[in-house]
């Protein structure tokens, strides 16, 4: 079994774009939008960057593409569908877990409120 602690720390994109699909399976322009919801428009991802790290992550095995696709009558065919693998889920988490022991220790050094 791969360690995900080999692959961290992550880009803010790369972690981004696994959170956006660690709900469900999403197009590109979906994970775009998710992004940018997520962060209140503060990350805006542009489609050379998204499916730089799409074929990125796909390579490493974090993401698959998926074969089923929604009825062509409600969606556009050439959309491709991308979902978090078993590795990916723990690449996300190990870098969620890496992000919280630093806001824990900036907390200790009083540079956080406890919120």
């Amino acid at each position: 079994m791969i360690d995900p602690q080999t692959f961290l720390p992550l880009t803010p994109a790369a972690f981004n774009l696994l959170l956006a699909l660690a709900d469900g399976e999403k197009h590109g322009y979906a994970i775009m939008q998710a992004i940018a919801q997520r962060s209140g428009g503060k990350m805006r991802m542009g489609p050379g960057t998204l499916y730089g790290l799409i074929k990125r992550m796909l390579a490493d095995g974090w993401i698959e593409e998926l074969d089923e696709r929604p009825d062509p009558a409600l969606d556009d065919e050439r959309r491709r569908y991308y979902r978090l693998t078993g590795l990916g889920e723990r690449v996300a988490a190990a870098e969620a877990e890496r992000m919280a022991q630093l806001v824990l220790a900036a907390r200790q050094q009083g540079l956080l409120q406890n919120v």
